[in-house]
């Protein structure tokens, strides 16, 4: 017996993800854009995103909460450097609060859309309860982030069969773990793996970091003492604004000072470390990279955790090349043996773009790898979609945030002026390209020819520089020449009878 179809539901806007990105997109939009409909769909069954995805020990931001948070709503908590479920409640609470939570669609996982010009509107495919529906909007807000949810980053390790203990990758980190009184190896020295070794030192018997090479690693407190005495002299809001661009504009002098001062820079983080790790450490082979400051994202460790549990003997850092597995641990090629009884694997993530989904236009498939990134957000040829994508050397959701605040502006010029369609058309082919994100980390390097490019001018060109930003998308004209507007057939053609009543008179 053959099923009716079921009816397409039709929106003005989908989000897709529930994460950091897709609630504050969903605030932004009610606020902004008053009596839009829109639904966000989120492919696994909870709120949060990252935060509710990773449990691995110690979880915690990599960035203060005054610009990890959102614009809108004040971080109170005292921790700069927040855990993980302190985060997570964060975004929850966000959520809840303003009615977020009534608008979501758990367990629809987008896999196609599809834009029809003659239409105007996405047709949106999405698998849920092992069945297949579809939905339609007049706009598409993409923030299921920038890696593949369903598993990490793995080399292909020789040996691995013959080791007895246990391996995880902090993305699947199994529940219940016990790593009481065992020898830990975590392998990598990124921001995973600087919140693992601490975290676990505190119970294990011992925990090694072992990295092929060293990361740039700072130390900050995990309260901010401005922020802290502020916020008990002045209204929630009016502190946490000021904290917010005290930091931003931190951030943004240290970037500058690291792009122009690349080997001063430098040799102030390795004196910090050497502070706090004592003049007998071997700093030059185990924090000392072999790239300048922000070539690659630093590494934040709150209050000097990492180097103490080092000082105290909790935990180790073993730099060199893996050669094998064996049963009792991991062999190097210098013929040294890290004995373990867990290997953590936080050897990165598998960046994905737009959550995995295809996306057509006009009967096309659109390879993304061809088109060029229009202000950090929409994509040369592709209508009236715009995806949520942080910045690499500043917290997140700065970015996130101009980019729902630049989508609601546009969606209020296009009601106005009776727009249906905004694509960016990108120039001639003259134009120098770049890739998309600017930096070494292997994550990055791996996976970037499947990713859009960016050019050498704006619009075209995110220059990683809130301020800046903050002009070009708040201030900066809409209709700029690039942006190809187009009005719906009724609307064109009372403008044309407008203009023919015009030349008569």
């Amino acid at each position: 017996m053959n099923r009716p179809p079921v009816p397409s539901e039709r929106f003005d806007v989908l989000i897709v993800g529930a994460g950091l990105s897709g609630i504050g997109a969903a605030w932004h939009l009610q606020q902004r854009c008053p009596g839009s409909t829109y639904a966000v769909l989120e492919a696994r069954d909870a709120i949060g995103g990252t935060w509710d995805l990773f449990r691995y020990p110690g979880i915690r931001s990599d960035s203060d909460m005054y610009t990890l948070g959102y614009a809108f709503k004040p971080w109170t908590n005292a921790k700069a450097i927040a855990d993980g479920p302190s985060i997570l409640g964060y975004i929850r609470e966000t959520a809840a609060e303003n009615g977020i939570d009534r608008h979501i669609r758990f367990g629809h996982r987008v896999v196609r859309a599809d834009w029809s010009s003659q239409d105007a509107h996405w047709s949106v495919e999405i698998e849920h309860g092992g069945a297949t529906c579809t939905m339609t909007c007049s706009f598409l807000i993409l923030c299921a982030g920038y890696y593949r949810y369903s598993g990490g980053y793995t080399p292909d390790f020789e040996g691995v069969e013959k080791f007895a203990g246990t391996i995880v990758h902090p993305q699947q980190w199994p529940e219940g773990l016990d790593y009481t009184g065992k020898r830990v190896v975590v392998i990598g020295s990124g921001a995973t793996a600087v919140t693992l070794v601490p975290a676990m030192a505190r119970d294990a018997a011992h925990v090694t970091m072992l990295q092929r090479s060293p990361t740039y690693v700072v130390s900050r407190p995990g309260e901010d003492a401005m922020a802290n005495w502020l916020r008990e002299r002045l209204p929630a809001h009016t502190a946490y604004a000021i904290t917010r661009w005290k930091n931003v504009l931190l951030q943004l002098f240290f970037f500058r000072w690291a792009r122009s001062q690349p080997e001063r820079v430098k040799q102030g983080l390795l004196r910090r470390v050497r502070e706090a790790l004592g003049p007998d450490f071997d700093i030059a082979t185990h924090f000392t990279p072999r790239y300048n400051p922000w070539d690659q994202r630093l590494c934040l460790v709150p209050d000097n955790d990492l180097f103490d549990a080092i000082k105290r003997g909790d935990a180790s850092v073993v730099t060199g090349h893996i050669e094998a597995f064996t049963g009792t641990g991991i062999r190097l090629t210098n013929g040294e043996h890290v004995e373990a009884d867990i290997v953590v694997t936080a050897t990165g993530l598998v960046l994905e773009l737009l959550g995995g989904m295809r996306v057509g236009v006009d009967g096309k498939d659109v390879d993304f790898s061809s088109t060029l990134s229009y202000k950090g957000m929409m994509y040369s040829g592709v209508p009236n979609l715009a995806s949520a994508f942080g910045y690499t050397n500043a917290s997140w959701t700065l970015k996130c945030d101009l980019t729902c605040e630049y989508v609601c502006r546009l969606l209020r010029h296009m009601k106005r002026f009776g727009y249906v369609q905004a694509t960016p058309r990108a120039p001639d082919a003259s134009i120098e390209t770049t890739p998309w994100i600017d930096f070494s980390s292997g994550y990055v390097v791996r996976a970037m020819e499947k990713f859009p490019k960016q050019g050498t001018r704006a619009p075209w060109r995110l220059y990683q520089n809130y301020a800046r930003d903050l002009a070009m998308i708040r201030f900066a004209a809409l209709e700029d020449g690039v942006l190809e507007l187009r009005r719906g057939e009724e609307t064109e053609r009372g403008a044309q009878a407008e203009r023919t009543v015009a030349r008569a008179a």
